[in-house]
């Protein structure tokens, strides 16, 4: 049975109470033993990181580049994904995923590629279960929607943390993929 993961992902601008509940929720599903993969930005993604890291929880930490954020290679469960091989397809992918590619800088365009890792894995081939996030508008937006795009064309559940009964929906998703899960290895 592969291990389930998600991604914690949002805005660097994520109010306090939705952090607190980032950190907690992000501790409660590494003891169930789901992997986080968020990209170590302030806010949200920090949040998941510390609640993850805080119980030992397996955790893929995406860097666009060495030391963003003071974050490195190998250090705290941290991978420099432009180091990865598969960096220039999932910079196309970024590409077609994004509005105005164009548009962006480079350090930008980093930042969107390393959110398809997020999503797709160091492969780019196993998709997360689920995403839990936090958008100012409940919505795919900011630096946080390019990963939202994506799960939204993967039809990989979302739940924005902006929206009053996320919570709810996110226990009912976990506990139902989790009792599929038992009853799948019960079968084997």
């Amino acid at each position: 049975m592969p291990q389930l993961t998600y991604a914690g992902i949002g805005s660097r601008n994520t109010p306090a109470e939705v952090l607190d509940n980032m950190k907690v929720v992000a501790a409660e599903l590494a003891t169930r033993g789901w992997m986080l993969r968020s990209g170590h930005a302030f806010g949200a993604d920090q949040a998941f990181e510390t609640g993850a890291l805080a119980v030992q929880g397996d955790a893929e930490i995406y860097l666009p580049w060495n030391g963003f954020n003071d974050g490195h290679h190998l250090l705290n469960s941290c991978i420099n994904a432009q180091a990865l091989p598969n960096w220039n397809a999932a910079a196309k992918m970024a590409a077609a995923f994004h509005p105005a590619w164009d548009k962006c800088a480079r350090g930008a365009q980093s930042l969107h590629t390393r959110n398809i890792y997020q999503i797709l894995g160091l492969d780019l081939r196993t998709p997360v279960n689920c995403v839990i996030c936090w958008t100012r508008d409940g919505k795919a937006s900011g630096g946080t929607g390019q990963a939202l795009r994506l799960a939204e064309y993967l039809e990989i559940p979302v739940f924005n943390l902006q929206n009053e009964d996320a919570l709810t929906q996110l226990a009912d998703f976990v506990y139902n993929l989790e009792l599929a899960a038992a009853k799948e290895k019960v079968a084997q």
